[in-house]
C-alpha cells in the first residue's frame, strides 16, 4: 500500500514535536485558559469567530462542527456562520475584523505569523487582548491538527481511498 502523503491536502502533525511545540506554548496558561473560554478574555461570540476562521484554513471537519454549534450557542446568526465557514469576514462584526484576519493569516502562516501582523493586532485590541486571542488560536490549531491527523491515519489505513 504506497499512499502519497501529499494526496492528503489538509494541515496535520508530522511529528511528535510539532505537537510538542503547540502544547508547550500553552502549558502553564492554565488560568488564561479558564478565563478563555469562560469569555473574561473574549467574549465568547469572538473567540468562535476567531476558530471558525482558523478551522476554515486548516479545513479540519470535527472543529469545523463542534465550533459552528458553539458558534449558535454564542448568539451568532445563521448566516454570518455560513460566512464564517467560507472565509468571508464581511457580515462579523466591523471591529473584530482585523483580528479575523490575522487569524486567517496566522493559520495559512502555520502559526508563525508576521511580526507587523502581529504588532498591528497589539496597537488595535492591546497586548492583554492579542495575547488571549494568540491564545485562542494556538487551542484550535492544536484541535484542527490533531482532527486532521486522526483523518490521515484513516485515509492511510484506507490506502488513499477515504475521503480527503
Amino acid at each position: 500500500m504506497n499512499v502519497s502523503p501529499k494526496a492528503f491536502s489538509r494541515r496535520i502533525y508530522h511529528r511528535p514535536r510539532d505537537l510538542w511545540a503547540d502544547i508547550r506554548d500553552i502549558l502553564g496558561r492554565s488560568g488564561d485558559m479558564r478565563a478563555l473560554m469562560r469569555g473574561e478574555t473574549l467574549a465568547s461570540d469572538f473567540r468562535e469567530r476567531l476558530m471558525l476562521a482558523v478551522t476554515e484554513v486548516n479545513a479540519c471537519r470535527y472543529c469545523a462542527y463542534y465550533h459552528a454549534r458553539q458558534a449558535l450557542a454564542a448568539g451568532l446568526p445563521r448566516s454570518e456562520l455560513e460566512a464564517l465557514t467560507e472565509g468571508d469576514f464581511g457580515s462579523s462584526p466591523a471591529h473584530e475584523r482585523p483580528a479575523l484576519l490575522y487569524a486567517q493569516h496566522w493559520a495559512e502562516a502555520d502559526g508563525l505569523p508576521d511580526p507587523a501582523a502581529r504588532d498591528h493586532i497589539v496597537a488595535l485590541f492591546g497586548s492583554e487582548t492579542a495575547l488571549a486571542i494568540d491564545l485562542a488560536l494556538r487551542v484550535i490549531r492544536i484541535g484542527n491538527l490533531l482532527g486532521n491527523t486522526f483523518d490521515y491515519v484513516l485515509y492511510r489505513l484506507s490506502g488513499g481511498r477515504w475521503g480527503h
